[in-house]
């Protein structure tokens, strides 16, 4: 399905090549779930989108406009994953952004992810480090070179998903979603507040498991009695592996994910997911 494009209100054929987004990364994104042609989170990812505009002190579109616009992808009723990217516009060449360009936004829609063996992750420690920049923690803006870095390092390493550190060696979170660890009878996900993305997932399963946000060690990670990765589109993934150590499926996350398919039919559990391995 081709990809809706606008420049402002006005209906547009393709991206335009000297927009911001392409040459500074100036813009945002958001990936959501859609269950049987509906978008229950789009609320949250809107929230999070106007907040990440503000930051950037960059206009967005009409929200019932996009809204309208995202519901004739999914006419046909049907799940998917629907991607919003909305760039502040084209303005020449200069990092200064012009203060009157109408905002460029995109949808597409694209297919549900394959799902991961039932078993959990197969994840590893990142070499690259998330840098420390507050101005633009916990938004989804459009510069993920860090992301695409460390994820080119798991796809060497023939590993799932990595988890990845700041600068100071603080854990983050993972390369494509929010990492959370079960110890002593609570959940624990480490804090965006200096780097790394507040996940719309990530903020469902804290209230939820009424998780505790803290920063992190590598050692308390290692030492956790069960590990979980979560973004909006996959839902809720169990680690099994971290280097030397492994881990069955815990009875926590079995619980976590009933709770999370509460928020979310689009992430219904399939019972042959709830094994516990031995």
């Amino acid at each position: 399905m081709k990809p809706l494009v606008f420049d402002g209100a006005i209906r547009i054929e393709s991206w335009p090549a000297d927009a911001r987004t392409i040459a500074y990364g100036d813009g945002l994104f958001e990936t959501m779930r859609a269950h049987r042609g509906t978008l229950p989170w789009w609320s949250r990812h809107w929230q999070r989108l106007a907040d990440g505009a503000r930051r950037l002190h960059m206009p967005l579109p009409e929200a019932a406009s996009v809204r309208a616009a995202a519901a004739t992808l999914f006419d046909d009723g049907g799940d998917g994953v629907l991607k919003l990217l909305v760039g502040r516009g084209a303005s020449g060449r200069g990092y200064a952004p012009a203060l009157d360009a109408a905002p460029l936004w995109m949808l597409s829609r694209h297919p549900v992810p394959q799902a991961h063996p039932a078993a959990g992750l197969h994840v590893r420690w990142c070499d690259t480090r998330l840098a420390l920049q507050p101005a633009l923690a916990r938004i989804k803006h459009c510069n993920r070179l860090e992301q695409v870095l460390a994820s080119a390092e798991c796809r060497d390493a023939g590993v799932d998903e990595g988890l990845m550190c700041d600068g100071e060696g603080t854990v983050v979170g993972a390369t494509t979603g929010n990492l959370f660890l079960f110890d002593g009878g609570r959940w624990v996900t480490p804090l965006v507040d200096r780097c790394g993305v507040a996940g719309i997932c990530r903020a469902h399963l804290v209230a939820l498991l009424d998780a505790t946000e803290q920063r992190l060690s590598v050692a308390q990670v290692e030492q956790a009695e069960a590990l979980l990765v979560c973004n909006a589109v996959r839902g809720i993934l169990p680690v099994a592996r971290l280097g030397d150590q492994t881990w069955p499926v815990h009875p926590a996350i079995a619980a976590a994910r009933q709770l999370l398919a509460g928020a979310h039919p689009g992430f219904a559990i399939d019972p042959g997911q709830q094994t516990e391995h031995p």
